[in-house]
């Protein structure tokens, strides 16, 4: 008991002498509160020899907590280049952060900064502050300090790249993503904006190949797949877009623009019943059932059922006149019906109040598909034929091409 308390008393007394010129040598009171631990715990450990009792064990731990174990610990963190006023004021950013009171965090952080501004975890917190108030430019140059002191640091890599897009500095957030992505390639998120970005500037090639090597290690997603349809689809290369569209409409049937693509892909290879399954799916649609009856009365017209084309048109003129009549006078095939056709007076109605949730990549996929079906509509079985073999045949020879180039590198 006695030799316990010696023991005690010598390396409490020797920690305390230890964080007190600590304190002294940095000058920062933030170790005030841990001399105030240590002397509640050198306080109980003299109560107990003064008076010769003994504490029960909630008081023993206490001492040895306060007076021994806790400033060990900090002793061991700052050992780790962590300073105690460092560790408090990013808690307290924290919790400031949590409360929603971000000009206190901020000024937690700075005060971290200006006595250190190696803090890796004072830039980062700061520039995810900067990120959310929306000032974009401070937020960037606070990630870039994060980077640079944490090379490894791939997510504040990427919301750089992400903020430079919202800057639309296109090109410096695309460079950022390839060097990104070249170092950690199964990075979805990069994956998914990289691609935006390709797809938005017309790069489809490009785009395709960033998906294809993503798919390595997200074969399931649905975005990745879709994605890859409608570069496929801008490239013309429709097998390879008809095959990642019905992956794509596997993972998720409730995104229906994949069932239409997938329709006007049937109606480029006159494969008109597909072609009708598909739109009747995509009806369910409110952004493209009237597209849908349209395309539906051009089939039964090929067919020659006039009747059923005539019910059709007419129920895709009542979702949208505008639109759909704008569509019918462009387009000769409903010459034999336009005299039945309830074209009406006022051409207002329709979805142009309605919420678009096409994206323009979406819109430019479509309109894509529907004037290479225009186009198609005018070939022969013959010449569909050939083109289906001719896309398959360089499809092939990517194939092969891609497994050499691959050898080689291997």
């Amino acid at each position: 008991m006695i030799v316990e308390q010696i023991i005690f008393t010598l390396i409490s007394f020797a920690i305390f002498i230890y964080m007190f010129f600590i304190m002294i040598k940095n000058n920062d009171t933030s170790y005030t509160i841990i001399l105030v631990l240590e002397a509640i715990g050198i306080t109980l450990n003299f109560t107990e020899v003064l008076f010769n009792i003994k504490l029960n064990i909630l008081f023993v731990i206490i001492k040895y907590v306060f007076a021994i174990i806790i400033p060990i610990g900090v002793m061991i963190i700052e050992k780790r280049n962590m300073k105690l006023f460092e560790i408090l004021n990013i808690t307290k950013a924290k919790i400031y952060i949590m409360l929603g009171d971000t000009k206190r965090a901020k000024k937690a952080l700075l005060y971290i900064l200006d006595k250190n501004p190696n803090n890796y975890n004072a830039h980062r917190l700061l520039a995810e502050i900067y990120e959310k108030e929306g000032g974009m430019r401070k937020a960037i140059d606070e990630y870039v300090q994060a980077i640079d002191l944490n090379k490894q640091d791939y997510d504040s890599y990427y919301k750089v790249a992400n903020l430079l897009n919202q800057l639309n500095k296109k090109n410096e957030a695309s460079e950022m993503l390839f060097n990104l992505l070249n170092k950690r390639p199964q990075m979805y998120e990069a994956t998914i904006l990289l691609g935006e970005i390709l797809l938005e500037n017309e790069m489809y090639k490009e785009a395709a190949n960033i998906y294809q090597n993503a798919l390595k290690y997200n074969p399931e997603s649905f975005d990745l797949n879709y994605n890859l349809g409608i570069a496929y689809t801008m490239l013309n290369d429709f097998q390879s877009a008809k095959m990642f569209y019905e992956k794509s409409a596997e993972i998720n049937s409730l995104v229906y623009n994949t069932k239409y693509s997938l329709a006007e892909i049937a109606l480029i290879y006159k494969d008109l019943e597909e072609a009708k399954q598909r739109f009747l799916e995509a009806i369910e649609d409110d952004e493209l059932s009237a597209d849908c009856y349209y395309e539906l009365s051009k089939i039964y017209l090929i067919k020659g059922d006039k009747d059923t084309a005539l019910k059709y048109i007419n129920i895709a003129i009542d979702i949208d006149s505008k639109k759909i009549v704008e569509k019918i006078k462009k387009d000769d095939i409903f010459i034999p019906i336009m005299a039945k056709i309830s074209i009406p007076f006022n051409l207002e109605n329709g979805q142009e109040n309605s919420k678009k949730r096409l994206k323009e990549k979406e819109v430019k996929s479509k309109i894509h598909l529907e004037e290479m079906a225009a186009i198609a509509r005018n070939l022969s079985y013959q010449d569909i034929k050939l083109l289906k073999k001719d896309i398959e045949g360089k499809q092939i020879k990517t194939n092969q091409q891609e497994r050499y180039q691959k050898e080689i590198q291997d």
